[in-house]
């Protein structure tokens, strides 16, 4: 017999090959930057001096750690330590050459996060978030030790930014009560006065939403970068909250023409340019941009997906790209591999195809990858979550592992999705799920019509709002499917909404137009707990037994009642949050959800 152990299959290799994120770095100590890295098997923060070229692990913890800031002099590491994924904690810090941690903000109680902004002189702002309070602020000045409330508001607000030497605060809020567009507030840090307000909500027969990118990189400059959709879609402007100036920027294409997507922008570190983002159909590209002359000069970078860009003070651009053929890689402008993960590359995987479908409400895009060989196809109807988020052509490794079994792959960017204009993710209202399911059903439809899939092994899959779809469409279309696997999904909506924290809530009654007490036929109706009679696959179920977003007892509702009416199905519990940081465990949820759908499809691993 022999002892040699069988390869490790490529699916698995796409997982536990170490990945980085886009490098952030300190404005005064350029050369000192933070990344998070799974290179241990876990997600955790990195320092990295990059004039030694040294990397240092900051954190260890059970379940991961990604959301880190590094202070402007480059001297901390800030990092929120949260309890086993349930997103509620406080922010600690830790010196960038090694040390203690300490708890950086004394007096802000544990809470859910709402932004945190650090001055070049030492002031600091920590958002946030409980079902107490609502949103609250709290602002620590330089050398001093006691915090002080500057913002408290019942609906859900944000941390923007502080102007570069510290004297004004931005606040991203939606006290209007709508939580899908915001508005813009400019506080003076020295008396808590309002500069400015920009709200394009009150009062708008069709609002529309603004978002702070940001205060110029110099003293005295009273520029704040702004994101709005007067027009439709995102595009950035400036707008001066000292003289209420605002200056629209006329971006173009090389053909002179408006661009179709949306425009996103950061200030180059010099004040007098931009780095200009557009995205559009799944796809993104980098732009410079002059302020004075108006000049846009493409970026080269290659076709696919942009997920990170920063411009360094050299006047080089570094961004993370990757596609969904070819892994991710931090590249620079100046043609090099700025930062790859150590070990071996994992395996790449198939191109998507562009997929349009008419929808009852307009073409609908879907992504397409197919396997080896002629259709029709077992294939997997992969559905984002958000819902205000997009699929894109960049690398993913559970796609790619469904792929290596077999499966045709399709992913939808139905509306509510981003990326395709202002009226396509705000259409939500009301339907919740329903309308989603409607451009799934479409392009379902067109699947099976074009021969790519086969109808007796249709496989319905998602990640939250992805997988409150998958259950929604189980019950809705129960002939459409021939098996379902939702993943930390909202199966019981009323109960859900009970549990979830608030920022959520906030959001959910935005979507429906008010809270289950006052509109309780549209929440009935979208729920999928509504629809748990009418299940006729099988269905596979995960969740974090500590996730705040998708709460476990709701979920545990739903599969009592798939008990109780004898349905086929099986549960798999995991001490995390809204998924996990850890790689192995993540291999497993997917090789389980795997096995179930072969088993039950009747086909050979």
């Amino acid at each position: 017999m022999s002892n040699e152990k069988s390869p490790v299959p490529e699916w698995e290799q796409r997982f536990r090959a170490a990945r980085v994120s886009l490098p952030d770095w300190a404005e005064q100590a350029p050369e000192r930057a933070l990344y998070v890295s799974n290179s241990t098997g876990t997600y955790e923060i990195y320092a990295w001096d990059r004039s030694a070229d040294s990397h240092r692990q900051v954190t260890s913890r059970p379940n991961g750690t990604t959301d880190a800031e590094l202070s402007p002099d480059g001297e901390w590491i800030w990092w929120f330590d949260d309890t086993d994924g349930d997103e509620l904690g406080v922010w600690r810090r830790q010196p960038f050459t090694g040390g203690p941690d300490e708890h950086a903000v004394p007096g802000v109680p544990a809470a859910y996060d709402a932004g945190l902004a650090l001055g070049l002189d030492g002031t600091v702002v920590v958002g946030t978030s409980d079902d107490e309070d609502g949103t609250t602020l709290y602002l620590r000045r330089p050398g001093a030790t006691e915090v002080e409330v500057v913002y408290r508001h019942e609906e859900y607000g944000g941390v923007g930014d502080l102007s570069h030497d510290s004297s004004l605060l931005v606040i991203d809020h939606t006290e209007h009560g709508d939580a899908m567009h915001s508005a813009i507030r400019v506080l003076r840090l020295a008396d808590g006065a309002t500069v400015a307000e920009l709200d394009e909500v009150t009062g708008r027969q069709h609002p529309s939403g603004v978002a702070c990118l940001g205060f110029a990189p110099a003293d005295g400059d009273t520029r704040l970068l702004i994101a709005h959709q007067r027009t439709g879609r995102w595009e950035p402007a400036l707008w001066d909250v000292a003289t209420g100036t605002e200056t629209a920027l006329l971006l173009r294409d090389d053909q002179g023409r408006e661009f179709p997507g949306d425009l996103s922008a950061q200030w180059r570190p010099d004040a007098r340019s931009l780095l200009v983002e557009h995205e559009y159909e799944a796809r993104s590209e980098l732009f410079s941009y002059e302020l004075a002359t108006g000049e846009l000069t493409r970026l080269d970078t290659p076709r696919g997906t942009v997920s990170g860009a920063t411009a360094r003070p050299d006047g080089t651009v570094e961004f993370l790209w990757s596609s969904a053929a070819e892994p991710s890689a931090v590249r620079s402008t100046a043609g090099t591999v700025v930062l790859r993960a150590p070990g071996p590359v994992p395996p790449g995987s198939v191109p998507v195809e562009d997929v349009w479908v008419e929808g009852p409400g307009g073409r609908v895009h879907a992504l397409v990858q197919r396997p080896s060989g002629d259709g029709p196809f077992p294939t997997l109807f992969e559905v984002h979550g958000g819902p205000t988020h997009h699929d894109s052509d960049s690398f993913a490794a559970g796609p790619a592992a469904w792929l290596d079994h077999g499966f045709a792959v399709v992913r939808v960017n139905y509306r509510g999705s981003t990326g395709y204009g202002q009226a396509w993710t705000d259409a939500l209202h009301g339907r919740v799920g329903l309308i989603e399911l409607e451009d799934i059903g479409a392009v379902r439809d067109w699947a099976v019509d074009s021969g790519l899939a086969d109808p007796s092994q249709l496989v319905l899959s998602g990640g939250s709002w992805g997988g409150y779809l998958t259950l929604l469409g189980l019950g809705t279309q129960p002939d459409s499917w021939t098996l379902g696997l939702a993943a930390v999904p909202v199966a019981d909506y009323l109960a859900s909404y009970e549990d979830e924290m608030e920022a959520l809530k906030s959001l959910d009654r935005t979507l429906f137009g008010g809270s289950p007490e006052e509109v309780p036929e549209l929440w009935h109706a979208s729920s999928p707990l509504s629809y748990v009679e009418q299940v006729k696959v099988p269905v596979y179920l995960s969740a974090g037994v500590n996730d705040p977003r998708c709460p476990i007892r709701q979920i545990d509702n739903y599969v009592t009642r798939l008990e109780q009416l004898g349905k086929e199905h099986e549960v798999y519990r995991y001490d995390a949050g809204h998924g996990s940081l850890v790689v192995e465990e993540r291999i497993k949820q997917l090789r389980l959800e795997i096995d179930f759908a072969l088993r039950h499809l009747g086909r050979a691993r």
